[in-house]
């Protein structure tokens, strides 16, 4: 009698085990489907009706024809800006909550709070910025304004996953390094920042392509036009990026050609951001073969 209850139980576990590998299965499938389905979408419509001159010439304000060049260097020229401020203080700070900060309640804090503006919503940072360049610095709406607010709101982020990542590298590497002599900086720079690159890239993907998608940050503290100028390098230039090109298209723009231009815009968005997760995967593929090698 027992022997028929245990054999009961197994093939119940069997069975639910079964179910539970179909259901997470089938969540996955799902999940992969519908970002394959809505990539084919937005890339199908838009896509085949990207041109040179599409990508080169300035938007139209009445005209049909007209195209995006402007707002698409300013998208890169944003986003290498935003990253180039958040990029040091957050994984800075990151290494410096991981590694040197006390284990006290300040600390605590402080956590705390770079959790609560990890998930203030990005409108939040537009009307920070906002009321930092346009009504106290009385800038305007600048390309330096919309940087500088991208990169507060990518910090947060950026600086949590640098520090779960430091934090994931095993106690047993630091001893190590230290048993060799290693200073505190020199087991950070030769041990510990290597083993979590890996991670650290992950967050700096996440944060970049979020940037660069980014449209209320912009819209408040960049504004909504640009200078006109394909290579427009000055900062205080207006900052109106292809995301908020996108949303304006849609809303107000009243060329006949508006949907047109917004699925081309649309597109380019979808393949940009595709391009940054490559590219910035590249630099893990390189550290994760070196790491093998050796």
């Amino acid at each position: 009698m027992r022997q028929v209850t245990i054999k009961n139980k197994w093939s119940f576990s069997k069975t639910l085990d079964k179910i539970a590998t179909f259901f997470f299965w089938a969540m996955g499938a799902a999940v992969i489907l519908f970002i394959v389905w809505l990539l084919y979408t937005i890339l199908h419509k838009g896509l085949p009706g990207i041109t040179l001159h599409f990508l080169t010439s300035p938007a139209a304000d009445v005209d049909a024809g007209g195209g995006i060049g402007p707002v698409l260097f300013n998208s890169f020229y944003v986003l290498f800006l935003s990253l180039l401020f958040s990029v040091p203080v957050g994984i800075g700070a990151g290494i410096y909550l991981g590694e040197y900060a006390p284990d006290n309640k300040f600390t605590a804090t402080i956590r705390i709070c770079v959790e609560s503006l990890a998930s203030v919503p990005s409108i939040v940072f537009g009307l920070f910025g906002m009321a930092l360049f346009v009504n106290y610095f009385q800038v305007g709406l600048t390309i330096l304004g919309g940087s500088i607010s991208l990169a507060l709101l990518n910090l947060p982020v950026l600086t949590r996953v640098t520090e779960e990542s430091i934090r994931a590298v095993p106690l047993e590497m630091r001893e190590a390094a230290y048993a060799l002599g290693t200073t505190k900086f020199q087991c950070i720079r030769k041990v510990v920042f290597p083993a979590a690159f890996n991670g650290i890239m992950t967050g700096v993907s996440l944060v970049a392509s979020r940037a660069y998608g980014e449209s209320a940050v912009i819209l408040l503290a960049g504004g909504t036009s640009t200078s006109g100028s394909l290579w427009d390098f000055n900062l205080f230039s207006p900052g109106a990026t292809l995301a908020v090109h996108l949303w304006y298209v849609q809303s107000e723009a009243i060329v006949s050609d508006a949907r047109e231009i917004a699925d081309r815009s649309a597109a380019v968005l979808v393949f940009v951001v595709l391009l940054l997760n490559f590219l910035l995967r590249i630099p893990v593929w390189i550290n994760r073969r070196f790491t093998w090698k050796q």
